[in-house]
């Protein structure tokens, strides 16, 4: 009986807590409830840490340059589109960059906005690949808690942020985050052509200033919120979830940049070869080997 009572309870509070959510969204494809992308994130979890790594042991690595270079360079195209999708909608076309609503209705330019949320989401499980890819080059050292976290975390929260708040100021950061991976995927890409386009690769030394450039701008773009007046903002708890992963991510690149470049003296020359981080999803991941193979 007393477990009834709790199945009871919960879901009452569900109903009570859905029932403020985007009617727009609730149809689209995993937006029914959080629990399919909570399985679909916890096998990820389980094969990346676990499973991957048990079948793979007595494997030999595979070869998937032909794979990454044809991967890196969609979501360099996916990342473009989306980008173009967010100006069209809202961020070139209306949005003031200071306290900007969501538009919760059915005009077309809102709804446009709410698609291109969606599709950022869902992205983001096109980007557990990464990982995957990791584990099956028996790249272990890459697969890093940072790593696995980040592309974890970023579908579970977004999934609310598509159902409660597709637009508005809490969508700067995606538009940034596009940005940032047509430039990171695009290196990515190319590394994975080969040596050849090793001499197309002279911004490598650019790409922590990029991430430190975005975490500082999404950061006090999101900051805006706490000093003006009477902002209509739908859902602050958006507010306070991007302004702490900007924060947090902040000071770990500022971290890396401390101990890469002033500690280290911008590093030896044998290590300026090679990339003390991988970068993934414009977050650090860890990895202390970028591979020049590729």
């Amino acid at each position: 009986m007393e477990i009834d009572d709790i199945k009871s309870s919960a879901a009452l509070m569900y109903a009570e807590f859905i029932k403020n959510a985007d009617r727009r969204t609730e149809t689209w494809f995993l937006m029914s409830s959080p629990l399919p992308q909570t399985l679909i994130i916890a096998v990820y979890i389980y094969f990346v840490t676990s499973l991957g790594p048990r079948l793979m042991e007595n494997r030999k690595a595979f070869d998937l340059k032909g794979v990454l270079v044809v991967y890196n360079f969609s979501v360099v195209a996916l990342s473009l589109f989306m980008c173009y999708e967010y100006v069209m909608s809202g961020w070139g076309t209306g949005y003031s960059f200071r306290c900007d609503p969501v538009d919760y209705s059915e005009s077309p330019q809102s709804v446009r906005m709410a698609a291109t949320c969606w599709l950022y989401y869902f992205s983001k499980f096109i980007e557990m690949l990464d990982t995957i890819f990791f584990v099956l080059r028996k790249k272990y050292s890459q697969v890093t808690f940072l790593h696995v976290y980040h592309h974890s975390i970023m579908p579970f929260t977004w999934w609310f942020g598509v159902r409660f708040s597709a637009g508005g100021m809490g969508t700067f950061h995606a538009l940034l985050n596009c940005i940032v991976h047509v430039i990171m995927y695009s290196y990515y890409g190319l590394t994975a052509l080969g040596p050849n386009y090793q001499k197309y690769l002279w911004w490598k030394k650019y790409l922590t200033t990029i991430q430190l450039i975005q975490f500082v701008t999404v950061t006090t773009h999101i900051s805006q919120y706490f000093f003006i007046k009477d902002c209509t903002y739908e859902f602050p708890i958006f507010i306070y979830i991007i302004g702490s992963y900007g924060l947090i991510f902040l000071f770990l690149f500022l971290n890396f940049w401390y101990h890469a470049y002033t500690k280290g003296k911008r590093l030896p020359k044998v290590l300026q070869n090679q990339t003390w981080a991988h970068h993934s999803n414009g977050v650090m991941n860890g990895n202390a080997n970028h591979e020049k193979e590729e």
